[in-house]
């Protein structure tokens, strides 16, 4: 292990020593006074996101919270106008390289905001550790990215697969709940958080009798439902999103053991889907960094603002885009708005204290958010707020060295 990582540090020094000389090559910018560096060149904001397939509308979402932010700061960040470049990263992890060194290399931005996919935010971060392309995280929720690969140039404004997950391991024991079967894709976003889900309850002193998997992205889900059926757990634990939580739920409930099993999940089987699965959904418990109806002035203006602007009701992709803006734009700010000076707006970012739609937001040593998990129920159409499931919840962070 040791190895690689000198390895790979190897690597970036000649790449960073590479980037460092090229840059001063062609950016002879922040010689001037800073007005005509703010009234000249954009910041230029590249979104590698999924614009098609089965996380479309969470991509949709994070662009357009993030735009919301920009919109109501005038069209800045840090004092810089900001220009767009979009990229569809289609969920694929093997075009990932690809399109980041495109924005990276040809587009030239200052900041890649990505992705939705852990496969294809994993793909990002290595491109980003060679390259120290800015990478701002505004989802994917791979454990890695703010662990064994953590680096001062990627923030995550998200969550950790483990971070929500964890502390829904104590809400279901606590529910009465002693076995529990786990459902959910294998892949890394769904191995994660089954992990994290099966350490917080097996550590409360429950068991889980049995993980049940399927392969990204695939919805055929009649034979692990039987399979549930004939378990007779105390209750499912299951992580979906997107397309793939629609029918999940909606097979779950017409399969009757909704009735009978109790299901629990990640907040991501509910959001941003819930409209789709209707009825079906009422009464599932999940936990999130987030709840619809947070009652918190924040919250309040920010899904007014997000109806106005985009005319659907606004959720946790959208926060994540707004506060990624948000983290953005108090680093660009602490550099006077010359991202030549990016150390100075990496410290900022690293302190940064957000007053959040999702209530108090700040950022660990390995650049993942601290924020509060909620417990919240499905109730008329929404992920209503139930209880604080656990405060200031902290990620492990686990190989990562970064300010040790």
């Amino acid at each position: 292990m040791s190895n690689d990582h000198h390895d790979s540090m190897g690597v970036t020094r000649r790449k960073l020593f590479q980037g460092a000389t090229g840059a001063a090559a062609v950016s002879l910018l922040p010689a001037f006074p800073k007005p005509a560096l703010a009234q000249g060149a954009a910041f230029k904001v590249g979104f590698m996101l999924p614009y098609t397939g089965t996380y479309a509308k969470l991509g949709q979402f994070i662009d357009n919270g993030f735009r919301l932010y920009v919109e109501q700061k005038g069209g800045m960040l840090g004092g810089r106008p900001v220009a767009f470049v979009q990229v569809d990263d289609e969920s694929k992890p093997e075009a990932a390289p690809d399109n980041m060194n495109r924005l990276v290399g040809r587009e030239k931005v200052d900041v890649v905001i990505g992705s939705v996919h852990s496969g294809v935010a994993m793909a990002m971060v290595k491109v980003a550790r060679d390259t120290k392309a800015m990478l701002v995280i505004p989802n994917a929720g791979a454990n890695d990215a703010t662990g064994p690969l953590c680096a001062p140039n990627i923030f995550r404004t998200s969550f950790s697969n483990w971070q929500p997950n964890y502390p829904m391991g104590r809400v279901a024991y606590d529910a009465g709940h002693r076995n529990v079967a786990t459902i959910t894709w294998r892949y890394t976003a769904g191995q994660e958080q089954m992990a994290a889900f099966k350490e917080g309850f097996t550590k409360a002193g429950g068991k889980v009798v049995e993980e049940l998997v399927l392969p990204f992205p695939e919805v055929e889900f009649q034979a692990l439902i039987t399979r549930l059926a004939t378990l007779k757990p105390d209750a499912v634990y299951a992580f979906f999103a997107g397309g793939g939580a629609v029918k999940f739920v909606k097979d779950y409930e017409a399969a009757g053991l909704k009735r009978s099993i109790p299901l629990y999940g990640s907040g991501f089987l509910t959001d941003g889907t819930i409209e789709a699965q209707g009825s079906a959904a009422d009464g599932i418990r999940t936990g999130l960094h987030y709840a619809d109806d947070l009652d918190n002035p924040v919250n309040r203006a920010f899904l007014e603002a997000f109806k106005k602007k985009v005319g659907q009701e606004g959720d946790i992709y959208a926060v994540q885009g707004f506060d990624s803006a948000a983290l953005l734009d108090i680093g660009l700010a602490a550099a006077g708005g010359d991202w030549a000076a990016r150390d100075k707006a990496v410290v900022a970012m690293e302190g940064a204290r957000i007053d959040s739609p999702r209530g108090p937001l700040s950022f660990s040593k390995a650049h993942n958010p601290i924020q509060n998990v909620y417990l919240r129920e499905v109730r008329n159409g929404r992920n209503a707020f139930v209880s604080i499931a656990q405060e200031a919840v902290n990620d492990p962070a686990r190989g990562c060295r970064l300010g040790v």
